[in-house]
């Protein structure tokens, strides 16, 4: 893991070398609707803020694709809070993260769509902390170590369009592709399981992008008439 974020930042380090002028800075900020694969609960139902600074960088002379680097706070973590008989158990658990996505963009210099696949690594800032209960007439979650993996990495996928002038919009779906908490534990009368768990979210939020982006976008309309 300490290996990632050197190589992720050698890797646009070298592509900004080559492109010189073409990289612009944004700032993003938004919501973030997560969960966690694998605690038996169904929902994007946690709410958190999400915010944060990025750069991109055009390749090509045609702006076609850009490259895109990012430092972003994101808050994940598991909600459940229900008064029904038939709840499973209520959880309300906060994971605040540190986000570095890398993203390659593929752009239409018409339309102003964007979309985009890349990795982020993120780290956790502290263990949660939060409440957890539980129906004893379904299972009962081990609550005794609630301890999660301080490092994640994910693959993202990711639609950005332009609202006016710089102002875009982004939605991105990330997931882990390693656990942040291994073998949760869950009793039933019955039988116990254990589960890996994983992050997933729905990021929704707004970009400032810094530069005059649309003005290489009227060059290149013109060449092509």
């Amino acid at each position: 893991m300490k290996k990632i974020i050197p190589l992720m930042l050698m890797l646009l380090g070298a592509i900004a070398t080559q492109a010189q002028n073409r990289i612009q800075t944004y700032v993003d900020a938004g919501g973030v609707f997560s969960q966690v694969e694998g605690d038996e609960l169904k929902g994007f139902n946690h709410i958190g803020f999400n915010g944060g600074v990025g750069a991109i960088v055009h390749l090509g002379d045609r702006h076609r694709w850009a490259m895109t680097l990012e430092t972003n706070y994101n808050c994940r973590g598991i909600y459940n809070k229900k008064n029904s008989s038939d709840n499973y158990y209520n959880i309300d658990l906060d994971l605040h993260y540190v986000d570095i996505p890398l993203t390659l963009l593929f752009r239409d210099p018409y339309g102003g769509l964007e979309v985009g696949l890349g990795m982020a690594y993120s780290r956790l800032l502290a263990q949660p902390h939060g409440i957890v209960s539980f129906n004893p007439r379904f299972f009962i979650p081990d609550s005794s170590n609630m301890t999660f993996l301080k490092n994640d990495l994910a693959a993202a996928a990711e639609i950005r369009f332009t609202i006016w002038e710089n102002l875009k919009m982004s939605i991105r779906y990330q997931r882990s592709v390693i656990p942040i908490k291994k073998e949760w534990t869950f009793h039933m009368a019955d039988r116990t399981w254990s589960n890996d768990c994983f992050n997933s979210s729905v990021t929704l939020r707004l970009l400032w992008q810094f530069g005059e982006e649309e003005k290489t976008h009227h060059k290149y309309r013109k060449r092509r008439r």
